[in-house]
């Protein structure tokens, strides 16, 4: 075992493999189980592996340095693997059993699970002294959502739309729309807002009169879109993206908002309009840093809801030439090989 007063440095590794009973082994490998195989798959076995070790390695130096108290147990180890299930899974819903006079389940993100649930609760509200390695813990729960944030940060494993990286770059998009908005900076016609002026009589033609009445409400729409996106509220923005299509179907919105608006057609299964807003998006954001996705997406709608064999041959096809994550090529290259024989 770990004893921080006359450490050896491979104890740092082998307390990590010695348990004091069999519960303690058992929910160990119980939450590594729930939590570990998700994260093996995005990492592979070596980088999983080492994942593992590491954020043991990391559990103990973090009890030693607050600690004089021998420690063993995998648990700083599991900490590091579910903190990096965290960042990589974050709103993957999670199934819990709960009971209070009656027993139910609830579902609930990882995100608030893990991080409100295991990490504030369990080991910071409700600590029972010396009883439990909390600080072991923490320090592999840190280890492991740091390390996974810095290798998305650093394309070292490839993201998705829906780990926490993607969510903290879409929350500073936002934020930084809502700082050039207030700022009376409008970011649709790109200029500073200005002052209307009010004229007691303007001639215009009938043409000028309903082209003008166009632009003020594709403006109104883009801007209740933009609102409805910031808000979360993505069913109402795709309802008006549908409407803004109505009105001028070369209305192209910000990249994020539209993809969030095509993501959502295709959560609520309809694939024509998801079809429509993916094509949109490749058309103007073509260089995308994940635009084979985007392609592998409208394959699958082609092929398997819309019945349009060619155009998703062509996507699936330039899908498989970028995707990276293997799970994706295999699906992406299954299709293909279903289209085509």
């Amino acid at each position: 075992m770990l004893t921080p007063e006359a450490w050896h440095w491979w104890q740092f590794i082998t307390y990590a493999f010695l348990h004091g009973g069999f519960l303690h082994i058992f929910f160990n490998m119980f939450f590594l189980y729930i939590f570990g195989n998700n994260v093996n798959g995005r990492l592979g076995h070596i980088g999983y592996l080492g994942l593992y070790l590491a954020g043991g390695v990391f559990a103990g130096i973090g009890h030693s340095v607050l600690h004089s108290s021998h420690v063993l147990g995998a648990s700083g180890a599991v900490a590091a693997v579910t903190g990096a299930y965290l960042v990589l899974f974050p709103q993957t819903l999670i199934t819990v059993i709960y009971w209070f006079f009656f027993i139910g389940t609830i579902e609930v993100p990882a995100l608030y699970f893990i991080a409100f649930k295991l990490i504030l609760i369990d080991n910071l509200v409700a600590r029972i002294p010396d009883a439990i390695a909390y600080d072991a813990h923490l320090a592999g729960y840190a280890f492991g959502i740091v390390a996974m944030l810095v290798a998305l940060a650093t394309g070292l494993i490839v993201g998705s739309n829906f780990d926490l990286w993607a969510m903290i770059k879409r929350w500073n998009r936002r934020r930084q729309y809502r700082d050039t908005v207030s700022s009376g900076y409008d970011p649709f016609a790109g200029q500073m807002r200005t002052k209307k002026i009010e004229v007691k009589e303007v001639k215009r033609t009938i043409n000028g009169q309903a082209k003008s009445q166009q632009q003020e409400k594709i403006e109104e729409l883009r801007n209740e879109i933009g609102k409805r996106v910031l808000e979360r509220n993505l069913p109402a923005a795709a309802e008006l993206y549908l409407e803004l299509m109505e009105v001028d179907n070369e209305q192209i919105l910000p990249r994020q908002h539209l993809l969030d608006i095509a993501n959502q057609f295709a959560s609520d299964s309809r694939a024509k309009e998801a079809a429509q807003a993916y094509e949109h998006f490749l058309a103007r954001y073509s260089t995308y840093e994940y635009a084979e996705q985007v392609e592998l997406m409208l394959g699958i709608l082609y092929s398997r809801h819309l019945n349009q064999r060619e155009s998703a041959i062509k996507h699936l096809q330039a899908a498989e030439k970028k995707l990276s994550d293997t799970g994706q090529l295999k699906m992406c290259q299954d299709e293909l090989a279903r289209l085509q024989n």
